[in-house]
C-alpha cells in the first residue's frame, strides 16, 4: 500500500488542470505571489507554458503544488532561458513541496537544453526568494517599479539559476 503523506513529484496531466488553477488561485490571492490577478482558462495556461517539464507533486491522491517553465523570448537565442513557476498548497506549507518541485524542474529543465532558469518574485515573498536560493537561484538584482498590481508599483527581485551542464 502507497504511503499516503509520501511526497511524490510526475508530470503534470491535463487532468490534473482544476486542482493546479486552485493552487494557482491561492497564490494569486495572497496578493504577492503575481502580477497576474485570475487564472486564466487551461488553454490559455497552455499556450503560455513549455509542455515540458511541468511538474506537480502529490501525497497520495491529493496534489500539493505545480511548477512549470515559461518561454522568456520567441527569439531563438533565449530558447534555452526560461521561467519558472511554482506554487504550493498553503496546507502543504513546510512540508518541502517547493523544494522537491523546483530541484526536479531544474534537473529536468537542464536535461531539455535549458541552461538559465530566472524567477521574478515580489520582495515580499520571502519564503518564495529563499525557496529559489536554497535550490541554487542568486539574486542577480531588484527591477524597481516594474508594474503596478492592484493600483500600486511593485519591485521585483530577478534571480536566476545557470545549469551546471554550462
Amino acid at each position: 500500500m502507497a504511503d499516503p503523506d509520501r511526497i511524490v513529484i510526475e508530470a503534470m496531466r491535463p487532468d490534473d488542470w482544476a486542482d493546479v488553477a486552485l493552487i494557482y488561485r491561492r497564490g494569486l490571492d495572497t496578493g504577492d505571489a503575481s502580477f497576474e490577478t485570475e487564472v486564466p482558462a487551461w488553454e490559455t495556461w497552455d499556450a503560455a507554458h513549455l509542455t515540458e517539464p511541468r511538474l506537480v507533486a502529490r501525497a497520495g491522491e491529493r496534489l500539493l503544488g505545480w511548477a512549470a517553465l515559461s518561454p522568456v523570448s520567441d527569439r531563438c537565442v533565449y530558447g534555452g532561458v526560461a521561467e519558472d513557476s511554482v506554487y504550493v498548497d498553503p496546507a502543504a506549507a513546510g512540508r518541502g513541496v517547493g523544494t522537491a518541485l523546483l530541484t526536479e524542474l531544474a534537473a529536468r529543465a537542464a536535461q531539455a537544453g535549458i541552461w538559465t532558469l530566472q524567477a521574478g518574485i515580489f520582495p515580499e515573498n520571502r519564503a518564495s526568494i529563499a525557496l529559489h536560493q536554497r535550490c541554487g537561484f542568486r539574486i542577480v538584482g531588484v527591477r524597481e517599479r516594474l508594474g503596478q498590481h492592484h493600483g500600486r508599483w511593485r519591485d521585483v527581485v530577478l534571480l536566476e539559476r545557470r545549469s551546471e551542464a554550462i
